[in-house]
């Protein structure tokens, strides 16, 4: 079994999913509300240049989704959720973790710990919570 990110976002999805894969490399698929069957038209509360479903598929395997919230009611991400993302290197993790935390926010910067030679955690400027880690978790 796999868990895999979705990230809902209020209208930036693609501006988001641009940034992720410009940090993170690999191809990116965007399907827009207009992208859909039935949805050439979509009803006048929603904008169909809205990104309905953004897959990031990483050069390493690694899978990140998203859409905007077609309510319009998305306030950001629930409290005490993250993106974990584990790099191979040091210095990997490092040029993550400065590009996810330029224009957000660190609560944690990058730091050798007991469990991984660099860790920190940052929101980005999309109000997306990441862990980022060189090597991986004990048990992992």
């Amino acid at each position: 079994m796999q868990f895999r990110p979705y990230l809902t976002f209020s209208g930036n999805c693609r501006e988001a999913f641009t940034q992720y894969q410009e940090i993170f490399g690999g191809p990116l698929d965007l399907l827009t509300m207009a992208d859909a069957p039935g949805m050439e038209a979509p009803p006048d509360a929603v904008d169909s240049d809205a990104i309905m479903h953004a897959a990031l598929t990483t050069d390493a395997g690694g899978l990140l989704m998203g859409a905007d919230d077609p309510s319009g009611g998305f306030t950001g991400p629930v409290h005490g959720m993250c993106v974990n993302c584990e790099l191979p290197t040091i210095e990997e993790a490092h040029r993550v973790f400065d590009a996810l935390a330029e224009g957000g926010e660190v609560q944690l910067p990058m730091t050798e710990t007991f469990f991984a030679p660099a860790f920190g955690m940052c929101t980005d400027r999309f109000g997306t919570p990441w862990m980022v880690m060189a090597g991986s978790l004990p048990g992992a």
